[in-house]
């Protein structure tokens, strides 16, 4: 018992391993397959270790995307700069937003008529700047995002400047654009440049990112959820054999819908459904609404 107690402590001593059980590492999901699929008289007769690791990624990937647990979050305070960059394994973005004195997040929306577009150097009669190799010169930031950051708050959350805004553009007031009839802050994206940009009225806010990732940026994050480790398997199965030119089509159609069934049963046991807590969310539905 003394034993027992000892390990535990000293398992629990090192909080980075919290949890660290339900996952297992891309590395073993390769070791397990070339150990359980390859060899003689087994599925695959004979396969380069690469390959193995490669569909293991690309596997990985994909579950990333829609099955896996793959959402990860950053917490900044917004600079002067009111940029912020996007993390090295970045995809695309779940949520942005900033939150309150109570610890309430306030979602931020995206800004669609604004950009950041290269903007190209000109000289006094408006001839394009080139350097002494020939090379087209930019500068570091364009006019339309100098304007869009030096907006004030108070006018970059008034309803009545979108309204007309859109008054003028399609010469007509028609309602107000749900996006846009708010005033927690909007953001925009610069893909090429590798940042988000946010509106002037979220300097100095502590802004939170949810993205999803594919668990391929950094090396630790190379895990795969017990859940879903045969769904890996049979990825990778599926990717190898309809790969070779030997095996017959029937073959291929056959671990294709295997591969479907598995990552199918990997979403359900990764939905983490509680009967209790669905019936307590019921509940309410009984209330009566008084009129």
């Amino acid at each position: 018992m003394g034993l027992l107690g000892t390990t535990s402590q000293q398992t629990y001593q090192n909080s980075g391993d919290l949890g660290s059980y339900q996952y297992t590492s891309l590395e073993d999901i390769i070791n397990n397959f070339i150990v359980g699929y390859v060899g003689e008289n087994k599925l695959i007769g004979k396969v380069r270790r690469t390959d193995v690791a490669f569909h293991a990624q690309r596997g990985l990937a994909e579950l990333s995307y829609d099955t896996l647990r793959s959402r990860k979050s950053q917490e900044i305070e917004i600079a002067p700069s009111l940029k912020m960059m996007l993390p090295q394994d970045y995809v695309n973005y779940v949520k942005i937003s900033w939150h309150d004195t109570n610890g309430m997040e306030r979602i931020l929306y995206p800004a669609l008529n604004t950009s950041n577009p290269t903007a190209i150097l000109q000289d006094g009669n408006y001839d394009y700047s080139l350097d002494s190799g020939g090379n087209l010169q930019v500068a570091s930031e364009s006019d339309t995002w100098k304007a869009f950051k030096a907006t004030t708050p108070s006018s970059t959350g008034n309803l009545d400047a979108d309204s007309d805004y859109y008054a003028d553009m399609f010469s007509g007031r028609f309602g107000l654009s749900p996006e846009k009839t708010q005033a927690n802050g909007n953001f925009y994206i610069d893909y090429a440049l590798g940042f988000i940009h946010f509106s002037s009225n979220l300097n100095g806010e502590t802004v939170t990112l949810k993205y999803v990732s594919d668990s391929l940026g950094v090396d630790g994050d190379q895990i795969v959820h017990k859940f879903a480790e045969e769904a890996l398997y049979k990825h990778i199965a599926y990717a190898l054999i309809s790969a070779s030119a030997t095996v017959q089509e029937h073959v291929i159609r056959r671990f294709k819908k295997e591969k479907f069934a598995a990552t199918r049963q990997a979403k359900l046991r990764l939905s983490n459904i509680k009967l209790e807590e669905i019936a307590q969310v019921m509940r309410n539905k009984s209330k009566r609404i008084k009129h």
